[in-house]
């Protein structure tokens, strides 16, 4: 038995979403349908310039997380906030859906970070992130037994930009792989990709990684090509299972020689793509933990992704696991 069926790590991040045009993107060079790593001072200057917005605890590994605990599953977390209002929202939120959340808060600076989310008309999301104390996020934050008692340890490509985390994943995977446990993760955005291929490929290959997330833009991106084809055959060769969104048209997961295609569900409205990922990820890994077929953890994926982007905000507001059983898979 174990204590929890998914553990993530990621940066710790408050969600401030607002609604725009494209011409907003446009006046303040913000790069559409892309995260964008942000100074302090660009941080001020966007919010200012922000509509009316609404905050949300989000992270991608916090809302993999959330999706997790919505789903039943047990779920813990490691991220790093600042002792400030935003650290304390974004505790609250994720320990009030559920998740075991231990990590100590890092002084009053830097801040807790924050993400200016614009999403426009057709529900794409730009996000503009300032990491404050995501940065502090080091291996003296690892709970060794948390991981020894986790099924997965999943974490987001994100965490390859502050340096110090890149050690406390490293500690993670040693762990994790000493009690005969699993690592995943999440190519998280194409321009990630492009700054940490070689180290991605490196994780992948090296066994370090188990199980790999990506959309279509960010496995073209890994192996840099055109070919969709072409990548999939690639990433099936350099992990035990990957599983690639497709938006629209649903996901594959691969393993070995193997593939099985998924629909996406039937939404009424697209309202914003915000999380998407992250939730595919909940579910997939929810069924996974659970000891259930790949292609039943790609339909769980699908149903979580599918639910989350009908709504503002990463964080599913209704319960997962009730959404399963009316669908027919829990």
């Amino acid at each position: 038995m174990t204590k929890f069926d998914v553990l993530t790590v990621g940066n710790a991040i408050v969600d401030i979403i607002a609604r725009c045009d494209d011409q907003f993107l446009i006046d303040n060079k913000i790069t559409k349908a892309a995260m964008n790593l942000i100074d302090a001072e660009r941080a001020e200057l966007l919010y200012a310039h922000m509509g009316p917005a609404v905050e949300a605890s989000g992270g991608s590994a916090g809302n993999t997380a959330a999706g997790v605990a919505s789903f039943g599953g047990k779920a813990a977390y490691f991220g790093k906030v600042a002792e400030d209002q935003l650290g304390e929202i974004f505790a609250h939120d994720i320990r009030a859906q559920g998740v075991h959340y231990q990590t100590q808060p890092k002084g009053t600076f830097p801040p807790t970070a924050r993400s200016m989310i614009f999403v426009t008309d057709d529900g794409e999301r730009s996000m503009n992130t300032y990491l404050g104390a995501c940065v502090e996020l080091g291996p003296e934050d690892v709970e060794a037994d948390v991981v020894a008692e986790s099924k997965v340890t999943y974490f987001e490509g994100y965490l390859w930009d502050p340096p110090r985390a890149k050690e406390a994943i490293r500690e993670c995977a040693r762990i994790a792989h000493e009690n005969g446990r699993e690592m995943s993760m999440t190519l998280s955005d194409s321009f990630c990709v492009d700054r940490y291929r070689g180290e991605f490929l490196d994780l992948m290959r090296s066994g370090t990684v188990d199980i790999v997330f990506a959309n279509r833009q960010e496995v073209l991106a890994l192996y840099e090509t055109d070919d969709f084809e072409a990548a999939l055959n690639s990433i099936a060769k350099d992990c035990k299972i990957a599983a690639v969104t497709m938006s629209e048209h649903g996901a594959v997961i691969l393993k070995d020689t193997e593939r099985f295609y998924v629909d996406a569900i039937k939404i009424r409205e697209l309202v914003d793509t915000t999380g998407a990922g992250d939730l595919f990820a909940s579910g997939f890994l929810y069924g996974y933990t659970q000891g259930r077929t790949l292609e039943d953890c790609g339909k769980l994926g699908c149903l979580a992704a599918g639910i989350v982007i009908q709504q503002i905000g990463p964080r599913p507001m209704k319960s997962l696991a009730e959404a399963g059983k009316q669908a027919g898979l829990t």
